[in-house]
């Protein structure tokens, strides 16, 4: 028999254990409390445990005199040694102890050892560097440094370890990581130099693959019009612009005729854009790399996957004016590099001082821009010349197609007869995971590729794999005095191939390039060939008398951009690598011929010049195509009209409807004009990427305005019909799932400009506060201000040397890669207002004093 509701005894059992369940609950509460404030009071303390120590004194083993290091409101050190090697060990101190993260990062990227940071998901990202073996290069260059280059690069390294050694806790991202920073060798800063080739360069022959398939598959003609080797944009330093090839007649290639009835093909979803937004990407694309629950975010260690267009971006402005030019007589340069900005940025500011040994009645003083991990200045000025970089897309590598033999298998011919593959395992290792083991093949020429459309073997020649040319890296630049020595230097380093532009003080201005130019023999290197014979190779290097230069132009005016800059025997030396369009060379060139007189305020405002006159012209053909016939009871279209009538000021301003409309039109007109035309490619070739031809705009464009019947695709009538459909598109992406008008779908909604910590996305709730606030930003990629998603200008430099207190210096982010740090981002809003800020480090905040 139950006991009766209302039962005294049960009820006071049941009150004493819910009274005992809530003193439970209230003492796990208590725990939990207790536990969390403990967990915070620790994270705290660890964080605060791993700032880089701004003042006071600190041992570093191996300096040969005390060295001085102060630092001013931004964080910009400048530091005092008596040698170049204690000024290395001094700097390799401060990068570790302000940006040791990024530096792991890099070197592991290079080295394809990411996997073992951050685990499984970055396994594939490995896999595919792994075919370079650059620590086994990098290792060798070492073996191969100069004896002074050697020992500041021992210095760097034994100053990076004891700058990491003096935190009291690891930097913040191996907390989150759950994992311990490993020691910096020597190898490792030629692994960072390496990285920046993988950002800069074609690290797998993807152009001239895409040239390869084109002229395998389409006609020539029709394969050289589609692969312009200029255009009207073209504003080359000599010469002029190239004549663009004729569109070929339907007796060469009537695609129209020859597709009638087949199925279309789209461009693969892997080169296609958002069409709603620009997503501001850290640059490893697919793989996230989980932490417990939690996603990192893509990490942000160089930009080796990118979207079509943002491969477009990673280039540069660099221009500069003699010194009779001026008011104060003194050579004015201008350099901003455009990468992926990450937080922290690219580059780490300094200003180093050593007494110089030739010199020694004054010290040397450099200062600019270093790369956290490389104990080099890389652009900026010593007082006596100043420098700075673009990137060439000159081609710097070659496809080699192997020949075989069944019967002699794993082997391959070479000028000395059939030889086998050099087999080697690659292990990677894996954070929390068994190793991965693959095997990786080489040949005398270089890695093996994966085979092209049509099953052939292929090698991979790339300046990159060549250790001799790495080993004289270190610090070039720094010493020279005047403008042929900074020229003499610079050729012939194992770095990434810049334009190199140099002013001296004297106010003499120069253009060559800065890095190792392969002598090509028996080849061009535009398309893939066989080099088994011996009559088609690389035969060493050129020599410093061979380099192409310009020295004082007669209109005392440089520019570049990462387009085409010479013509005839220079540019032959160099190569096509798929230079840029040419819009941002072509507006700098015009801005710079606009005027007599220059100062450093008029170049920063040629580096902040937004004008849209790379889109103009598709406007105009907007406009034409939308006639009152086109529009006539179509609203959505008379709309866009409007828009593009009274919204347009000739600038990529931020707030234009007018601009983002006309982009977008563009670019999607452009995606189904190439689906169409090169749509055997695509079928034939499944990697096939048009986009790695980056003068494509100048056969894109004259297929629209010409508008050639047979190259049209047949569910289209007419061209116009076509251009009508892709704006009743664009508008239908523009306004999806959006109120408001087509006016107020303007380009900073479209461009969203943020910059990302690599580990935000790790972080609950406090992640984002690692990140840059988002901004509304104008310019494209084609104005020399460029911004486009997460890549823009990584600094903005204006310099006279010998007039150093009068130059400009710009930095996205801060210094320092410590979010509790006062210099992590109190550089950004002056670079995102384009104010001018001091090229040298103001007054000393604080100082620090390194001693044997």
């Amino acid at each position: 028999m139950g006991t009766p509701v209302g039962d005294p005894a049960k009820m006071d059992r049941v009150g004493r254990g819910g009274r005992r369940l809530l003193r439970a609950l209230a003492l796990l509460l208590v725990v939990l409390t207790f536990a969390a404030g403990a967990a915070v009071v620790w994270g705290r303390a660890e964080l605060r445990g791993s700032l880089p120590q701004l003042d006071g004194e600190r041992r570093v083993p191996g300096l040969e005199a005390p060295v001085a290091v102060t630092r001013d409101r931004l964080g910009i050190p400048t530091i005092r040694a008596r040698t170049r090697a204690d000024a290395a060990r001094a700097t390799g101190f401060l990068h570790a102890q302000d940006r040791f993260f990024q530096m792991d990062l890099a070197r592991r990227r290079a080295a394809g050892e990411l996997a073992a940071l951050v685990g499984i998901r970055a396994l594939a990202v490995d896999r595919e560097i792994r075919v370079h073996r650059f620590r086994a290069i990098a290792r060798r260059a070492v073996a191969l440094l100069g004896a002074d280059d050697h020992t500041v690069l021992e210095a760097y390294t034994a100053g990076v370890n004891a700058g990491l050694d003096a935190l009291s806790a690891p930097p913040f991202e191996y907390l989150v990581l759950r994992q311990t920073p490993a020691r910096w060798t020597p190898e490792d800063t030629l692994l960072v130099i390496l990285s920046m080739f993988v950002t800069l360069q074609d690290d797998e022959g993807s152009y001239e693959a895409t040239l390869a398939t084109m002229h395998d598959v389409l006609p020539a003609p029709m394969a050289e019009f589609l692969a312009p080797a200029g255009s009207e944009w073209d504003a080359p330093l000599v010469g002029g612009a190239y004549p663009l090839r004729p569109i070929p007649g339907p007796e060469v290639y009537d695609l129209r005729s020859k597709r009638h009835g087949k199925r279309q093909l789209p461009i693969p979803n892997v080169q296609r854009p958002n069409p709603e937004r620009v997503e501001s990407r850290l640059g490893v694309g697919g793989w996230q790399v989980g932490v417990g629950s939690w996603d990192v975010g893509e990490l942000g260690v160089g930009s080796w996957e990118l979207g079509r267009e943002e491969r477009e971006a990673i280039g540069s402005n660099s221009f500069a004016v003699a010194g009779r030019l001026t008011d104060a007589g003194g050579a004015l340069l201008a350099n901003d590099m455009h990468l992926t900005i990450r937080v922290p940025n690219t580059w780490y500011r300094a200003s180093l001082e050593w007494l110089d040994s030739s010199h020694p009645e004054t010290p040397l003083r450099v200062t600019g821009v270093t790369l956290p991990g490389v104990p080099a200045v890389v652009v900026g000025s010593n007082t006596h010349i100043a420098w700075g970089f673009t990137n060439t897309y000159a081609d710097w590598n070659d496809i080699v197609l192997l020949e075989t033999d069944p019967s002699r298998p794993n082997q391959y011919r070479t000028p000395d007869g059939w030889r086998p593959f050099e087999q080697r395992e690659a292990m990677i290792e894996i954070a929390g995971e068994a190793p991965d083991r693959h095997e990786v093949r080489w040949t005398i020429w270089g890695p093996v590729l994966e085979p092209d459309h049509r099953g052939r073997p292929r090698a991979y020649r790339w300046v990159a794999h060549a250790p001799e040319r790495l080993a004289g890296s270190i610090t070039p630049m720094e010493t020279a005095r005047t403008l042929e020595q900074a020229l003499d230097q610079a050729n012939g380093v194992g770095a990434p191939g810049q334009n190199v532009v140099v002013v001296d003080r004297a106010g003499r201005i120069g253009w060559s390039i800065y890095g190792s130019i392969p002598r090509r023999v028996g080849i061009d290197g535009r398309l893939p060939t066989s080099w088994a014979d011996g009559s088609r190779r690389w035969d060493g290097w050129l020599s410093d008398e061979e380099y192409p230069r310009v020295v004082d132009p007669a209109d005392g005016r440089i520019w570049t951009a990462n387009a085409r800059v010479v013509d005839g025997p220079m540019l032959a030396r160099l190569g096509d690598g798929s230079y840029e369009i040419g819009s941002r060379a072509h507006i700098i060139r015009d801005r710079l011929m606009a005027r007599d007189r220059f100062t450093a305020r008029d170049l920063l405002d040629i580096a902040l010049d937004t004008r849209a006159d790379f889109l103009a012209r598709w406007r105009t053909l907007l406009l034409e195509t939308l006639t009152p016939d086109a529009i006539h009871g179509r609203g959505e279209r008379s709309s866009f009209r409007d828009v593009l009538e009274r919204d347009w000021s000739g600038q990529a301003s931020a707030d234009s409807a007018a601009y983002r409309l006309t982009r977008a039109v563009r670019q999607l007109l452009s995606e189904r004009i190439t689906a169409f035309v090169l749509a055997e490619c695509y079928e034939a070739d499944p990697t096939f990427d048009y986009t790695n031809v980056r003068r494509r705009d100048a056969a894109l464009w004259r297929l629209a305005t010409e508008q050639p019947l047979h190259l049209l695709d047949p569910q289209y009538a007419t061209w116009n019909e076509l251009i009508l459909d892709t704006v009743d598109d664009t508008i239908a992406n523009a306004m999806r799932d959006r109120g408001g008008s087509l006016g107020d779908r303007i380009w900073s909604e479209y461009n969203e400009v943020t910059f990302r910590h690599p580990l935000s996305a790790a972080i609950p709730l406090a992640g984002r506060w690692l990140d840059m606030p988002r901004a509304a930003l104008p310019g494209d990629l084609y104005t020399p201000r460029v911004h486009w998603g997460a890549i823009g200008a990584s600094e903005r430099m204006i310099v006279s040397p010998g007039r150093e207190a009068e130059g400009i210096m710009h930095m996205p982010t801060g210094q320092s890669g410590h979010p509790l740090s006062p210099f992590y981002a109190n550089s950004h809003g002056a670079w995102l207002a384009g104010e001018p800020t001091p090229f040298l480090p103001g007054p000393a905040v604080h100082t620090l004093r390194l001693v044997p």
